[in-house]
């Protein structure tokens, strides 16, 4: 295993580990604007059947439309999401590589301890990689902050796709058909929340 994995005497998590959740989070992200796709598929069939329900789904088809626009600000949502996780990689692939550097500078430093140049550019990569700490503290937090946007407007999809729910009932005869559509809009919204659930228990963001 990679000493860039073991605890570092800063008490931040190492860079090592920070990575592999982070490359864990961008998996989830991927599978939710995957899900958001296919709610605009849902959508655009769920109008259709309204349509052709008539007036009886009218409130049916108007729900629809708001899921359909709900699927696509979270497609916009994830797209931010992703944006800052390519930040966190950058910056955590700097921090592992001044990581290594630091290890070679520490044996060079064994084998000639008091050479004044050495121990200048420990101390300019030392003053680097707080930097570098620093900036990925700020993006974690930036991105907590963007994964609780991205929970509350699934919460208002949540809402939404169980108002459909309750207006497939006036469907009259398409009644059965409007309740099976506005059935998968439920279940697809709660694997979605199920998802950035996960997201928000993240270890990652215990760092500071």
């Amino acid at each position: 295993m990679s000493a860039s994995l073991f605890p570092l005497a800063t008490g931040r998590p190492p860079a090592g580990v920070d990575l592999l959740r982070i490359v864990r989070i961008n998996e989830q992200i991927k599978r939710v604007v995957g899900v958001s796709f296919k709610i605009n598929i849902m959508a655009l069939n769920a109008i259709f059947l309204a349509k052709r329900a008539g007036t009886a789904a009218r409130g049916f088809g108007v729900l629809s439309n708001e899921l359909r626009v709900f699927s696509q600000d979270l497609r916009t949502c994830m797209e931010s999401l992703t944006r800052l996780i390519h930040a966190c990689v950058n910056e955590v692939s700097v921090v592992l590589q001044n990581n290594r550097q630091m290890r070679l500078l520490g044996k060079a430093a064994e084998l000639a301890p008091r050479q004044p140049a050495l121990i200048a550019v420990r101390q300019r990569r030392s003053r680097a990689d707080e930097e570098h700490a620093q900036q990925l503290g700020r993006l974690r937090r930036q991105l907590k902050r963007a994964l609780e946007d991205a929970f509350q407007m699934v919460e208002l999809g949540g809402v939404l796709a169980k108002s459909a729910k309750i207006e497939a009932a006036y469907g009259q005869s398409h009644a059965a058909a409007l309740s099976q559509v506005s059935g998968e809009f439920d279940e697809v919204v709660e694997e979605i929340r199920a998802a950035l659930e996960s997201l928000r228990r993240s270890p990652f963001f215990a760092g500071s």
